[in-house]
């Protein structure tokens, strides 16, 4: 039995695009597509299932490809941007959804973005967490990393060499998913102080975390994420990352292109993406992102959560996505 069955979800597995998707849904109505990010699962978003669809919509949740009991092609290209929005593209069409929703988180949010680019048609509209919407740009995120940081180490940079991030973070799936938690959590410690990336050379160098969960997770729920990582083991998110140069020369008829679907965002003042540095404030992606999307109808900003805004403060959270929701009945 699948965690999510708790809330009330039916499993299917999904035939689209090449591959097998892991698929939860529940309720009927218009359609709603809620896609997690690294390293999570469909299960990141077991706050939101009920509250959307007491309002009247059919959820569609699935683990994305790489991930939990969905395919995990071994070609890291699989991976690429236009693969993983024709995914979600391919439930739309499963599950014959007119003018769907798509919500997305982290890369999820990257990925529903990129549904309002490629396929403004088909959308109804677009809900990002975490991932304010920043055009493409004259470099890849890798070359502009690359340029800023030289050989100092970064997690986006140490995935780019196939084979190395998952040999290290495989050995105990449980440690990954312990660091990033704590460390983008909005009850991260504010002593806590990172390693040094001068000389750091591995993810999971460096202590300092709590022993402990942050408190907006159990350990039940914790250990859905080490069963399922234990299981796939973290080849498949990881090659996500290594497709943002492909990405890039790939997207170009979309260089500096405008959302213009109706929009949505909500983040974390306590989450780097959101606030570029200055916790407590948002940063200047967020302007950028009211500024290129054209049917802009909502940014909130949440005061002490960090980056997994949907399992630190689901009420808030949920508050946000129904008034998006209510706002395209109208």
């Amino acid at each position: 039995m699948s965690p999510m069955d708790s809330n009330g979800m039916t499993v299917e597995r999904v035939e689209v695009n090449g591959v097998s998707l892991e698929t939860f849904h529940a309720g009927q109505g218009p359609a709603v597509l809620l896609l997690h990010g690294f390293p999570e699962l469909a299960y990141s978003w077991r706050h939101q299932v009920a509250a959307v669809v007491d309002a009247g919509y059919h959820v569609i949740v699935p683990n994305q490809r790489g991930y939990g009991g969905s395919s995990r092609p071994g070609e890291v290209s699989a991976y690429n941007i236009f693969e993983l929005v024709g995914d979600v593209v391919g439930l739309a069409d499963h599950f014959e959804a007119a003018a769907p929703v798509v919500v997305g988180h982290d890369w999820g949010a990257l990925v529903a973005w990129h549904c309002a680019l490629f396929r403004p048609d088909l959308f109804g509209g677009v809900m990002a967490m975490s991932v304010p919407y920043l055009p493409r740009g004259p470099l890849s995120i890798v070359g502009m990393l690359r340029a800023a940081l030289g050989d100092s180490f970064n997690y986006i940079l140490y995935f780019q060499q196939p084979g190395v991030a998952e040999a290290e973070l495989d050995v105990d799936p449980g440690a990954m998913l312990h660091r990033s938690l704590w460390g983008a959590s909005g009850d991260r410690p504010r002593d806590l102080a990172p390693p040094d990336p001068a000389t750091q050379t591995r993810l999971l160098e460096g202590g300092g975390y709590p022993d402990g969960l942050p408190p907006w997770i159990s350990e039940e729920e914790f250990a859905v994420y080490v069963d399922a990582f234990s299981t796939s083991g973290y080849a498949g998110g990881i090659n996500w990352y290594r497709n943002f140069d492909l990405n890039h020369s790939r997207t170009a008829p979309w260089h500096m292109a405008p959302v213009s679907i109706p929009s949505a965002f909500v983040g974390g003042l306590e989450d780097f993406v959101v606030h570029g540095g200055t916790p407590g404030q948002p940063g200047p992606s967020v302007g950028v992102m009211e500024q290129m999307c054209s049917d802009h109808r909502g940014t909130t900003l949440l005061e002490g959560i960090g980056h997994w805004n949907q399992q630190e403060a689901p009420d808030a959270t949920n508050a946000a996505l129904l008034a998006f929701l209510e706002s395209l009945r109208s």
